[in-house]
């Protein structure tokens, strides 16, 4: 039996050593004004693993780790050890598959602060919140779903437990609808399979398409999306996408309530508050970049 090479030390299989040697040859050294600068050969080959992890978008067994980053199986478990142990991987007791660690999820975090839209979307966040009274999520699009990266408490507890990190169900909540509504399918449809856990499962039903699509073209329309009492009884919510300068959507925003408590007429002062804040980011986001923006005023003239 052939001994896994160690991360930093020759030994092993020969092959698997050679492989990796030549796969990372260009990669070992790197120019920098000019000059040759040498790295360290075993943390580039930890970063393939790392690479084909990200690129997967969901969790993934040893096998299919070390197969991505071109490396024979004990091998690769000597770099899982210590990448586990950094927190940069973490893996599932039951599952037995590899997933991003906290650390990862901390720095992942960090890097989406220095983004505009997010950077844009926190003080309106805050603001929003505290003008109409109930909690508001800044969600972007992760792997799984809607994302929750910013939670601003406002208002009475819910007795759902929403906090950052919490992915929201594509078909079932309003956050998830204005993600479908905004961006492709090819992204949407990634999504779901890692949402679902399954790739040949439907978002919705092939007889309640048609609605679901209405439902999407009218999301378009008013840019604004509303839940009642869904997915949880006695919550409900109200959903806008943060537009660029070109259409793209950033992220959105959701204003969370309690069902009586909170409005969520379409014309209703938390519907229009919410398309402001909206509105608002967008223009920044324009004005950043150096981008036009003209927003349309969405909200002066929302069905009742």
């Amino acid at each position: 039996m052939t001994t896994a090479a160690k991360p930093g030390r020759r030994g092993g299989s020969k092959a698997s050593v050679v492989k990796a040697d030549a796969t990372d040859s260009t990669a070992a050294t790197a120019v920098s004004e000019g000059k040759t600068q040498r790295g360290i050969q075993s943390v580039e080959v930890g970063g393939r693993l790392l690479q084909a992890l990200a690129h997967a978008r969901g969790p993934l067994a040893l096998s299919d780790l070390a197969a991505s980053a071109q490396l024979a199986p004990g091998q690769a478990h000597a770099y899982m050890v210590s990448l586990t142990r950094l927190g940069l991987l973490k893996r599932d007791a039951l599952s037995g598959r590899y997933e991003p660690g906290p650390l990862a999820l901390r720095l992942g975090l960090l890097h989406l602060e220095q983004q505009p839209a997010f950077r844009a979307a926190v003080p309106s966040a805050a603001a929003l919140a505290e003008t109409v009274g109930f909690s508001v999520a800044i969600c972007i699009a992760g792997p799984q779903g809607p994302t929750i990266v910013r939670y601003e408490n406002a208002g009475f507890p819910l007795h759902v437990n929403l906090h950052v990190g919490t992915v929201m169900s594509l078909p079932a909540t309003s956050t998830g609808r204005v993600f479908c509504a905004f961006l492709d399918d090819d992204a949407i449809r990634a999504m779901w399979v890692n949402q679902s856990g399954a790739t040949d499962q439907p978002l919705v039903p092939d007889a309640e398409r048609s609605a679901f699509d209405a439902t999407l073209d009218a999301i378009r329309t008013r840019g604004l999306e509303r839940s009642v009492d869904a997915p949880s009884p006695g919550i409900s919510s109200l959903s806008a996408p943060v537009l660029d300068a070109n259409g793209a959507l950033r992220l959105a925003l959701t204003v969370i309530g309690s069902t009586g408590a909170i409005d969520v007429k379409w014309n209703g002062p938390v519907a229009r508050a919410l398309l402001d804040a909206t509105r608002d980011i967008g223009a920044a986001l324009g004005a950043a970049s150096g981008a036009s923006f003209d927003p349309s005023s969405r909200a002066a003239d929302l069905p009742s």
